[in-house]
C-alpha cells in the first residue's frame, strides 16, 4: 500500500489508512521494530537530521537491493557525515549544540525508499500503548523514537517525490542534493522540499541551448521511467517547443524493469531516424551503460552523439568498458568544486576508524576487491583477503563523487537555518532550549529559504520562492583523442545562458568537425523549402525554375517582366538590353547588299545626268527615270535605317522611308506601265493618243499615288507618335540566361504589313499592268523590261512572307525578320535597277554608237509598226531572231 503512496492520494479519506499502516508499522511487538533499524547508520545527537542515501543499487528479481554504489551511495553518505564532524566542531556554528543524524539506504528504489522514510515520522505519532501487551501477556518496553527535524535526501527524483509525499504530511523539512525533476518546483505540492540543485528546467533549458550551439535541430530523447527521467525530458521538449526551430524525432522511455533485449529495441528505433544522430539522454547511469553497451553490439560506435542529463555528468560508471561509443558525449553537472578537506577526511578512512559507516565494509570489499574474513563465513579461496591496510587512493582508484558538494551543502544549509532559528528562539541560551524542543517544522522551513552563505565551493548557497537553488552547470564532454588521458574535460559553462568553446570540443576520432543532426539539410541558394507536413525542422527543397526567384526560405516569386534571376536565383538583375549591333553577321550582308546597291544607282543617277540630252535617256522618261531611281536609292537606304540604334528620330524615319521607298519606285513603274498599256489598247481604236501620257502629267500621277503613302504615314504620326520600346518577350526562352530585352521602335508585325502593304498594292497593279503589256514588241519601249522586273519582285516578296512570319517564335526574331526585310528590300531595288538600267549604263558607256538619235515617226505609225510587229510576232515566234534592241525616240516627248 505505501508503493501507490502520492499527495494525489493524501486527501482527507485517506488519513485513517495512513494512520493505520503507520501505527502497524510502529508496533511495539512488529518484528521491524525488533531489529532497531539493521539498516541505518545512528549518530547521537542534540538535533538529530535524517539521510537518504542510493547505498545499494535497484534490486532485481524482488530483491530491493542490488550491489553497493561506490560513488552515489558511499561518497555522499560519506559526505553527510564529514560535513556533520565540521560542523559539531566548529565553535561558531550551533555552539554547544551537537547534531545527529539517522541515515537509511534507499536502495535507489522509490518504494522501498518510502518504507524506509517512515523512520522519520515514528516519533510525531501520537499513540496509547496502555492496552497494548506482547505475545506473552507483558507490558512492551517503549523506548522514545529520536525525532528527527530535517532530511537531507534524497537522491533520485521519483524517490524524493515519494518521501516528500509523507515528509509534508508531518511538517519535516526535506533538503535534496541530487534531485532535479521540475515537478518538485511545484511549491503547493512540495511545500516542505528544498534542494541545493537546480531543477531540470534549468537543465534543460542548458541542454536546450547546447543543442541549437551545435547547430542540431532534430534530435531524439531517452529518458528513464520515472519523474526524474520523464520529467526532465518533458520540460527539453516544452523548452524546444517554445524556443522554436528544434523538432523531437523519438520520444522514447527506458521501463523501471527492462526485459531482455529492451535496449536493443531502443537503439533499432533510434535509427529508423537516422538522421537525428542527437540523442538527449535523462536516464539513470545503469540504464546509460545499457544504451551504450546495445550500440556497441549494434556496431553503431560513432553514430550518436549523446547529450546527457547531470545523472551522467562526469561520472564513469557509466561509460566503463563503453569509452568508444560515449566519445563525443557533451554531459551536464550543475557547477561544482572538489573539496580537498572531504578528499583528506574520506582517504584517511578505514574499517578501524570508521565503524559507525555499516555499509563501509562492504564498500571496502568491492573498492579493493578483496574479501573480509567474517564468523561461520567461509572464503572464497579464488579471492584475494582482505589485509585491513589498503587505503583509498593508495590501492584503488579515487576520484570525489560530482555531488559531494552539494550533500555537504544540504547539511550545512540546514544547520545554518538551524543555528539562525536558535539565536532567534533561545537568545543566550546554551543548547536546545524549550522553544526549540521540539522544532516545529513549518518555522525551521522558513528559516531555510532564508538562508545565503557561501558553501564548500566559496558559491552561493541560497533558495527561490520554490525551494530551488540557482541554475549554475558545468559541460563537459568526454575526449579520447588528441588528449594525455581519457576522460571529462570542461568544454563551457551556463548561468542563465550558454558560454560554450566549440573550438576545444573533438568527436570520434578527434574530428573537430561538428557532426550534423538534422532532418534535411539547408537548401542552396535559389531553393525554396517546401515544408514536410507536421514536422517544421525537415522539409524537401526545391529550386526556384524559370524566371522565379527566392523571394524567402519558403517561396519562389516571379521576377519583374523587364528583369531575371542572378545565376544563384537569390534576387533579380535588370535583362540585358540589346539591339542589332553594325557588326553583327546578321547587319553586314544586308549592309554590304544596300552599300552594292546604292554605288550602284548613285552610278546610274550620275551616268543619266551626264548623258542626260542623250537619246537612251530621253527614251527612258527622264523624269520618270529620276523618280524611280530615287525610290531605288531610298529602299537602299532603309538598310541603314533597320539597323540604326532606334530611337524617336531613327523610328519616325523608318515609318516614313519603309514604305516610301518601295511607293516611290512602284508608283514610278506603275504610271509606267499604265501608260503604255493605254497607248498600246489606245492604238487599236483611235490614232488619237490618250490623255495624261505626257512627262508633266506622269509626274503628277505619280506623285498623287506616293501622297497617299504619306499622309498615311502623317496620320499614323499624329495617332501614334513613334517611339522606342524594350521587348522583353521577344528573347525570352525557358533559360534566363539568355534573355534579353529587344530595343526596337514601336512597329508590330501588323503595322509593319501595314507601312507595306499600299506598296504592295502598287507593286500587284503594275504586274498586273505587265502582264496585259506582255505583247508589246521589245522596241516599244520598257514594257518588257517592267513586266519581267515586277515578276521577279513578286517571287521575292513571296518568299519573304513566310521567312518573316514563320520566325515569329523564334529566339533570334528581331535578327532574322530585320534581315529577311532588308534584304529582300534591296534585291527588290537590285532587280528593278538591274532591269530597267543597268542594259542602259551598258549602252551608254560601252556602246555609244547605239545612242544616237533615229527618225521620228508620227504616232500612227508607231502604233501601225507596233500592231504588224506584234502579229508576225505571234505567227512566227519559234523562227524569231535575236538582234539588237532598236530604240525608238519617244515621240510623244
Amino acid at each position: 500500500m505505501f508503493r501507490v503512496l502520492s499527495w494525489s492520494s493524501c486527501h482527507s479519506t485517506t488519513w485513517p489508512r495512513l494512520l493505520w499502516i503507520l501505527w502497524v508499522w510502529l508496533s511495539p511487538c512488529s518484528s521491524v521494530h525488533q531489529h532497531s533499524h539493521p539498516h541505518s547508520i545512528k549518530i547521537p545527537g542534540d538535533i538529530t537530521l535524517g539521510g537518504l542515501f542510493p547505498v545499494h543499487a535497484r534490486g532485481h528479481a524482488g530483491v530491493p537491493c542490488g550491489e553497493i554504489k561506490k560513488e552515489k551511495g558511499i561518497h555522499r553518505l560519506e559526505a553527510m557525515l564529514y560535513a556533520l564532524d565540521q560542523i559539531n566542531s566548529d565553535p561558531e556554528l550551533l555552539p554547544n549544540i551537537t547534531l545527529g543524524a539517522r541515515i537509511l539506504d534507499t536502495c535507489s528504489r522509490d518504494t522501498y525508499a518510502l518504507e524506509q522514510s517512515l523512520t522519520f515520522v515514528q516519533a510525531l505519532i501520537q499513540k496509547d500503548t496502555s492496552d497494548i501487551r506482547c505475545s506473552n501477556g507483558e507490558q512492551p518496553i517503549i523506548r522514545k523514537p529520536e525525532r528527527v527535524v530535517g532530511v537531507i535526501g534524497a537522491s533520485g527524483s521519483s524517490v524524493s517525490i515519494m518521501v516528500a509525499n509523507v515528509l509534508r504530511l508531518f511538517e519535516i523539512p526535506q533538503i535534496s542534493y541530487a534531485s532535479t525533476a521540475p515537478e518538485l518546483s511545484d511549491h503547493n505540492r512540495y511545500d516542505f522540499f528544498s534542494r541545493v540543485v537546480p531543477p531540470d528546467s534549468y537543465q534543460a533549458q542548458a541542454m536546450v541551448d547546447i543543442v541549437k550551439a551545435l547547430g542540431w535541430n532534430y534530435v531524439s530523447t531517452l529518458a528513464s521511467e520515472g519523474n526524474y527521467g520523464e520529467s526532465g525530458v518533458d520540460a527539453f521538449i516544452q523548452i524546444s517547443r517554445e524556443a522554436g526551430g528544434l523538432c523531437i524525432a523519438q520520444s522514447m522511455k527506458i521501463p523501471r524493469e527492462p526485459k531482455p533485449g529492451e535496449f536493443d529495441k531502443i537503439i533499432k528505433r533510434l535509427m529508423e531516424t537516422p538522421n537525428a544522430r542527437g540523442v538527449i539522454i535523462f536516464a539513470h547511469e545503469d540504464d546509460i551503460k545499457q544504451v551504450l553497451e546495445a550500440a556497441r553490439k549494434s556496431n553503431l560506435t560513432g553514430q550518436f552523439k549523446f547529450v546527457g542529463s547531470d545523472s551522467w555528468g562526469a561520472k564513469s560508471s557509466p561509460i566503463l568498458d563503453q569509452e568508444e561509443v560515449a566519445e563525443g558525449a557533451v554531459t551536464i553537472l550543475p557547477k561544482r568544486a572538489s573539496i580537498e578537506g572531504f578528499d583528506q577526511y574520506f582517504t584517511t578512512r578505514s574499517l578501524e576508524n570508521n565503524r559507525r559507516n555499516i555499509w563501509f565494509a562492504e564498500f571496502w570489499e568491492d573498492d579493493f576487491r578483496c574479501k573480509l574474513t567474517r564468523p561461520g563465513i567461509k572464503i572464497d579461496p579464488e579471492k584475494k583477503k582482505c589485509t585491513g591496510e589498503e587505503r583509498i587512493s593508495r590501492d584503488s582508484h579515487y576520484e570525489q563523487e560530482g555531488k559531494v558538494q552539494f550533500v555537504i551543502d544540504a547539511v550545512y544549509a540546514m544547520a545554518h537555518a538551524l543555528h539562525n532559528m536558535h539565536q532567534d528562539l533561545c537568545p543566550g541560551a546554551t543548547g536546545v532550549c524549550d522553544k526549540m524542543d521540539p522544532v516545529e517544522g513549518r518555522l525551521l522551513l522558513s528559516y531555510i529559504h532564508s538562508v545565503n552563505f557561501n558553501g564548500s565551493a566559496g558559491t552561493a548557497v541560497l533558495f527561490n520562492e520554490n525551494g530551488d537553488a540557482p541554475g549554475r552547470y558545468d559541460i563537459f564532454q568526454y575526449q579520447m583523442t588528441n588528449t594525455t588521458s581519457p576522460g571529462y574535460r570542461v568544454i563551457g559553462q551556463w548561468t542563465n545562458n550558454l558560454r560554450l568553446n566549440v573550438e576545444e570540443m573533438q568527436w570520434t576520432g578527434g574530428s573537430r568537425q561538428i557532426p550534423d543532426s538534422v532532418c534535411s539539410f539547408p537548401c542552396r541558394s535559389g531553393e525554396r523549402k517546401k515544408m514536410v507536413k507536421g514536422v517544421p525542422c525537415c522539409w524537401h527543397c526545391e529550386l526556384c525554375d524559370g524566371y522565379q526567384f527566392q523571394a524567402d526560405e519558403l517561396n519562389c516569386e516571379m521576377c519583374p517582366f523587364d528583369m531575371r534571376p542572378t545565376p544563384n536565383r537569390t534576387a533579380c538583375r535588370p535583362t540585358p538590353i540589346i539591339k542589332l549591333e553594325w557588326h553583327s553577321p546578321w547587319a553586314m550582308i544586308p549592309l554590304f547588299l544596300a552599300i552594292l546597291g546604292i554605288l550602284a544607282t548613285l552610278s546610274v543617277i550620275i551616268t543619266f545626268i551626264r548623258f542626260n540630252d542623250t537619246p537612251i535617256v530621253r527614251a527612258a522618261g527622264r523624269e520618270l527615270s529620276y523618280v524611280l531611281l530615287v525610290g531605288i536609292f531610298l529602299i537602299y537606304l532603309i538598310t541603314f535605317l533597320m539597323i540604326a540604334e532606334p530611337g524617336t528620330v531613327v523610328c519616325a524615319f523608318r515609318r516614313l522611308l519603309l514604305g516610301l521607298g518601295m511607293c516611290i519606285t512602284y508608283s514610278a513603274m506603275l504610271t509606267k506601265t499604265n501608260r503604255i498599256y493605254r497607248i498600246f489598247e489606245q492604238g487599236k481604236k483611235s490614232v488619237t493618243p490618250p490623255k495624261f501620257i505626257s512627262p508633266t502629267s506622269q509626274l503628277m500621277i505619280t506623285f498623287i499615288l506616293i501622297s497617299v503613302q504619306v499622309v498615311g504615314v502623317f496620320i499614323w504620326f499624329g495617332v501614334m507618335p513613334p517611339h522606342t520600346i524594350v521587348d522583353y518577350e521577344e528573347q525570352r526562352p525557358p533559360n534566363p540566361e539568355l534573355a534579353r530585352g529587344v530595343l526596337k521602335c514601336d512597329m508590330s508585325d501588323l503595322s509593319l504589313i501595314c507601312c507595306l502593304s499600299y506598296s504592295i498594292v502598287l507593286m500587284v497593279t503594275c504586274t498586273v499592268y505587265a502582264v496585259k503589256s506582255r505583247g508589246v514588241p521589245e522596241t516599244f519601249n520598257e514594257a518588257k523590261p517592267i513586266g519581267f522586273t515586277m515578276y521577279t519582285t513578286c517571287i521575292v516578296w513571296l518568299a519573304f512572307v513566310p521567312i518573316f512570319f514563320g520566325t515569329a517564335q523564334s529566339t533570334e526574331k528581331m535578327f532574322i525578320q530585320t534581315t529577311t526585310l532588308t534584304v529582300s528590300m534591296s534585291l527588290s531595288a537590285s532587280v528593278s535597277l538591274g532591269m530597267l538600267y543597268i542594259p542602259k549604263v551598258y549602252v551608254i558607256i560601252f556602246h555609244p554608237e547605239q545612242n544616237v538619235q533615229k527618225r521620228k515617226r508620227s504616232f500612227k505609225a508607231v502604233v501601225q509598226a507596233a500592231t504588224m510587229s506584234s502579229r508576225l510576232s505571234q505567227k512566227s515566234i519559234n523562227d524569231k531572231q535575236n538582234g539588237e534592241t532598236k530604240i525608238e525616240p519617244d515621240r510623244t516627248q
